[in-house]
């Protein structure tokens, strides 16, 4: 229940009180309270607040559902959303049976446990962990008969409550689910409660009010611990007296939980001691783990502890490799609160939020304010990052200039990467050495300037010269330990010593300095590897460490104090196997953020109802007698666009596109818009697709399938049959598709001969959009638009297990080409109409041009084989990969390769507020278009629902919803749609990722392809001085890219290797002529083997060389050929 709707429950039975003069039992008065303050100036001022005290509110709060319509509250409970109401426990006796009623297995003892504000913050999964009475210590049983594991009822009181909103809204809402969770806990049948969470309002509870403390010095939150002592004293009396008084034999425990050991010393202190009561007081005060400790001694089968919040470095354990006695301190302590808060307005520090690098959690920036100008600070090093992690907000202190990044010294340093590092530091750099090879990128990372108008230098000098500031985190403000992480851990190996070539892995490294059993004889420390390489590794103390070794496991970061080299976090949940395709899918969504749990009821209440049915309505214009249809991929059943065209009367050709009109069933600020809105995108995996709306709407009423009728957003286009528009109109239509073809089925019908075409109207509407796509293309590319190139391929999945059986290239056909173009066509006039109309409210994309850094390392390997790139702009870079084309002629996938490598060099395309950006960097680079928008997807994202409201406002159809009229509004939109964008590009590469390994791997039921032999090209050899040998290939039958490492060649000592960096080129002469025995140089063709290296944790997919056989590694030779003798 929210805060408001408490007030409001409240005030109504206060009025009630106040009116009705005949319940003697309720009275109302106030408590004053007087604190003084002493200025800065000297003077004594006096507070004086007034608490409103009640007598009539019993033991508590719980929500409970209500067959009474207009509830304060609702909650979906068996499928169905119900009014809950508050239900006050008026008596002990309604307590003791609320208490009792809760399905426990502590036999004949009864546990209340009263809440402190940090078991609130730090021990959520321990609270909302649910055991089952026959659980076998594996929480992901769905039994029924399911209740809390720490005690029979929870007790939150008010005080508790608005302190974790005040420091957490995160933790709130949580608590506030808990709050709702106990309204089910009914079985339905007059049976066991499960779940049993109260509500004590002790703040107006006229039995829990404290005295004044006599220190003048006490805070509030001295007051607040004394009134959260009060209320576990309040129920630990009331429970004790009515045992007593009935005489009953049963045992009830009233607990107090704190992390807070003064407060649990105040709590012993201040009960007066009683013979009569269990060990002399009516409460107990414990920590959250003393109080596991002791359940899970009571039931060894209860892996709680490994739940619980860690917040120190535990000194009580026996290490292999460190000396509890004398500590080591890695970092420098930070700032305190008061010294950051003057420091923040002076201007001495700077807030902002530290994000990591994608692949390394020991580099990062943060976003500062300096005027009106935002900047990036870069802060490099675990000294520098001072322990902040992705996500915190801190306090940053710049660096001396002289210290700043130029251009020249951040690629120095680049080079010198290693040198001087702390263990923390390699660990971070591990998985850029890694050998593993993987799916190939489509494009290089978004810069901050892309990304968010975030500068990335700064002018120093009067001359202009640019620099990258740094500085260090000198403190931190909020932290961002409330998500979990996907991983494994990393345990010792109990191996014999090998071979002194043999390097360890970074992991195991790790591992061996930080493992160690605890004195309890119970726990012990592992080190926790999350998948993603912004987090830095994780210290958990667990119960069940052989259990987890080879799981895929969530973890929760808890603390990071400055006398441990990494954060300390606790357990919570396992997902599976490591390396199980199920698993391992689980992962990639938690890792990138992937929205995937089901529609909450309240979206699924904005749908319409299953008999709807679409007719006609006042305003749309009737198109059912045009022939419409659809072309898309075989098996597509979230069908966007359709398209048609007709001859006029006049010899012009009307051509339309219909798009689906999402907005009529989505309407602007609803639950299902707020849903959308935060998905922002459909993402697709190899096996499944993750909807950003309802399947009723994505593959039914939006869905414009054939011969049935839909509601559309069409754009008409009169134009010659040369392909130049005459005229544009903009409806609100119903349409009906007259068919649904797939890419082959209309290329079909293209391919079909003119005079078979003549009384065939789907044959002769594909023909007229073929021929204007062609036209349009054309016009589009003499512009400056660009032709590239992606390393896509498609799986073959099992019907069954939906494991791959084979991999195929993307089959491209004159079809495909003719549906971009049309819907390039719409985008780009619909972003015309929308920004004349709203010339600062404009959902756009940009795409900005490339920086020429980008494309140095293309352009000096396009020299070696005589090809010149020119990047001057899009159209000259077009030419010069035409030119390049037409002098690979004799190796056409040297052509597309080039393609590939130019896509890679260029930033991906970004959604922007049109109000942000000045005019001349609305242009997308890699379209020749001044200005482009989405508009032809709205079922899969939602920046194309905000352009149909905005040209639904623009055409006057409809009013632009309020929240579009903001720009600040639109600035999070676009973040959020960016965010999601990308993420949901990255799950999809993941995805394939995933199921390239099992291919590799010979599948999980032995289906897949196993290790296999292919031709590859050679994309980047490495030439550096005393670096081991190795070069970077393409595979394209399976759009793999991976290093090949020639391990077998001694790098420092061995003559007879030649480095030619001119020509990107490694050389291997013989020792004894001097003759080259084989080189392998950029663009080169090779023969590689392609096969899965699987380690305990891990799965590594890894490409050796087998061509020419001069540099290959003997020992894969000799195996290749072991195994052609298996197979004759």
């Amino acid at each position: 229940m929210s805060d408001q709707e408490n007030d409001a429950a409240m005030m109504d039975e206060d009025q009630i009180i106040m009116d009705d003069e005949n319940q003697p039992s309720s009275s109302l008065h106030t408590l004053p309270t007087r604190r003084f303050y002493l200025t800065r100036r000297g003077k004594i001022l006096q507070s004086t607040t007034e608490r409103y005290l009640r007598d009539d509110l019993g033991y508590g709060t719980m929500l409970v559902p209500s067959t009474v319509t207009g509830g304060k509250s609702t909650e979906t409970i068996a499928g169905k959303i119900v009014n809950l109401v508050p239900w006050t426990i008026e008596s002990v006796s309604s307590l003791w049976n609320v208490v009792t009623s809760t399905a426990s297995s502590y036999g004949n003892k009864v546990r209340l446990a009263v809440i402190d504000t940090n078991v609130l913050l730090h021990h959520m999964d321990v609270l909302e962990y649910l055991r089952a009475s026959d659980d076998d210590g594996n929480n992901d049983k769905d039994g029924e008969n399911k209740h809390i594991a720490i005690a029979n009822a929870i007790v939150i009181p008010q005080t508790s409550l608005e302190e974790c909103r005040h420091r957490s809204l995160v933790m709130y809402r949580r608590a506030t689910d808990l709050i709702r969770s106990s309204s089910s806990g009914e079985d339905g049948s007059g049976g066991k409660r499960k779940i049993c969470f109260i509500v004590f309002a002790d703040v107006h509870h006229s039995d829990t009010q404290i005295k004044a403390l006599d220190n003048n010095d006490a805070i509030i939150n001295d007051e607040n611990d004394a009134r959260l002592r009060k209320v576990a004293w309040f129920y630990g009396n009331a429970l004790y007296n009515h045992l007593h008084d009935r005489s009953m034999d049963q045992d009830a425990e009233v607990v107090f939980l704190s992390d807070d050991v003064q407060s649990r010393k105040l709590a012993l202190l201040e009960q007066p001691s009683d013979d009569n009561v269990a060990d002399g007081v009516y409460y107990k005060a414990r920590s959250m783990r003393q109080h596991v400790a002791l359940l899970q001694k009571e039931d060894p089968t209860l892996h709680l502890l490994d739940m619980v919040a860690q917040f120190n470095s535990a000194p009580d354990s026996t290490n292999r490799s460190v000396d509890n006695a004398s500590k080591e301190i890695y970092y420098s302590p930070h700032i305190d609160s008061s010294d950051l808060s003057y420091g923040l307005k002076s201007n001495r520090y700077y807030q902002g939020t530290y994000r990591s690098n994608r692949d390394s959690h020991t580099e990062g920036y943060v976003t500062i304010r300096r005027g009106e100008d935002r900047v990036a600070v870069v802060v490099k090093g675990s000294d520098d990052i001072n322990r902040a992690v992705d996500g915190d907000v801190v306090a940053i202190e710049l660096h001396s200039i002289d210290r700043w990044l130029g251009s020249a010294e951040e690629e120095q340093s680049d080079k010198q990467k290693g040198a001087g590092k702390k263990e923390s530091d390699q660990a971070g750099e591990s998985a850029k050495e890694s050998p593993e090879a993987g799916i190939a990128a489509d494009t290089a990372e978004p810069t901050l300037k892309d990304i968010d108008n975030i500068a990335e230098e700064v002018a120093v000098d009067e001359e202009g010269q640019l620099r990258r500031p740094t500085g260090k985190v000198a403190g931190i403000i909020r932290r961002n330990f409330h998500k979990n992480y996907c991983g494994s851990i990393c345990t010792i190996e109990k191996v014999e010593k090998k071979e002194d070539n043999d390097t360890p892995h970074p992991h195991d490294v790790i591992a061996e300095k930080h493992e160690r059993e605890h004195a309890d004889g119970v726990t012990s420390t592992v080190v926790f590897f999350p998948i993603d390489n912004r987090i830095p590794p994780i210290l958990l103390r667990t119960t069940q460490r052989d259990r987890l070794v080879g799981m895929r496991i969530l973890v929760s970061i808890d603390s990071w104090p400055a006398d441990s080299e990494y954060p300390l976090g606790h357990y919570v949940k396992t997902l599976g196997v490591t390396g199980t395709k199920d698993t391992e899918t689980q992962v990639l969504l938690q890792e990138f953020r992937i929205p995937c749990e089901p529609f909450p009821a309240k979206v699924l209440a904005c749908l319409p109802p299953a008999d709807y049915k679409i007719e006609l309505e006042p305003g749309r214009l009737d198109m059912r007698h045009l022939p419409v249809l659809s072309i898309d991929p075989p098996g597509c059943k979230d069908i966007d666009d359709a398209l048609h065209c007709i001859e006029l009367p006049n010899g012009n050709w009307q051509c339309g596109v219909h798009i689906a009109d999402v907005t009529h069933y989505v309407e602007a600020g609803s639950a299902i818009d707020l849903e959308a809105a935060n998905r922002s995108t459909s993402t697709y995996l190899v096996n499944k697709r993750l909807d950003m709306l309802p399947s009723l709407l994505t593959t039914d009423l939006c869905s414009l399938k054939g011969n049935v009728d839909r509601f559309a957003f069409s754009v008409l286009w009169e134009v010659t049959p040369e392909a130049e528009v005459v005229d544009v109109e903009f409806h609100k239509s119903i349409i009906h598709s007259i068919a649904a073809l797939t890419y082959q089925q209309a290329q079909s019908l293209i391919d079909k001969p003119d005079k078979d075409c003549r009384d065939d109207i789907q044959a002769g509407a594909v023909k007229r959009l073929a021929v204007l796509a062609r036209k349009f293309r054309e016009r589009r590319i003499r512009a400056g638009a660009l032709t590239l190139a992606s390393p896509e391929v498609k799986f073959v999945l099992d019907s069954e297990s939906l494991n791959p059986t084979d991999v195929q290239a993307y089959t491209l056909y004159e079809a495909n080409a003719l549906v971009e173009e049309f819907m390039l066509l719409a985008n780009v006039t619909v972003s015309k109409k929308i920004l004349r109309h709203y010339p600062t409210l404009s959902v756009l994309r940009r795409h900005p041009a490339p920086n020429r850094s980008m494309f140095d390392g293309l352009i000096q390997k396009a020299r070696t084989k005589g090809v010149s790139i020119c990047i001057d702009d899009s159209k000259k870079l077009a030419d010069s990969l035409d030119e390049a084309g037409k002098k690979l002629s004799d190796n056409p996938y040297l052509d597309k390769l080039i393609r590939i490598l130019s896509t890679r060099c260029m930033s991906p395309a970004q959604y922007f507020c049109s109000g942000e950006y000045q005019a001349k960097d609305w242009h997308h680079y890699g379209l020749a278009a001044p200005v482009y928008t989405h508009f032809t997807s709205p079922i899969r994202r939602y920046a194309d629902v905000c352009v149909h409201r905005l040209l639904a406002a623009a055409i006057g159809v409809a009013p632009l919803p309020v929240f579009l009229s903001s720009k600040s509004h639109l600035h999070d939109l676009a973040a959020n749609m960016n965010r999601r964008h990308r993420a949901a590009q990255l799950a999809g590469r993941a995805s394939v990722q995933l199921h390239t390994l099992i291919f590799f791997a010979g599948g999980e039921e032995g289906e897949g392809g196993g290790a296999k032999e292919e031709d590859a090209y050679v994309l980047d050899v490495e030439t550096s001085p005393n670096s081991e040998p190795s070069f970077t290939v393409m595979v394209p039958r399976y759009g793999i890219e991976g290093r090949v490492r020639l391990s077998h060649i001694a790098a420092k000592d061995d003559e007879n290797l030649i480095r030619d960096p001119e020509r990107h080129r490694l050389a291997y002469k013989d020792a004894k002529s001097g003759k080259m025995k084989a080189s392998v140089a950029v663009f080169d063709k090779v023969r590689v083997k392609i096969w899965v290296r699987s380690s305990r944790d891990r799965k590594e997919l890894i490409v050796d060389l087998l061509e020419p056989r001069a540099l290959a590694d003997p020992t894969v030779l000799e195996e290749k050929e072991r195994t052609t003798k298996k197979k004759k």
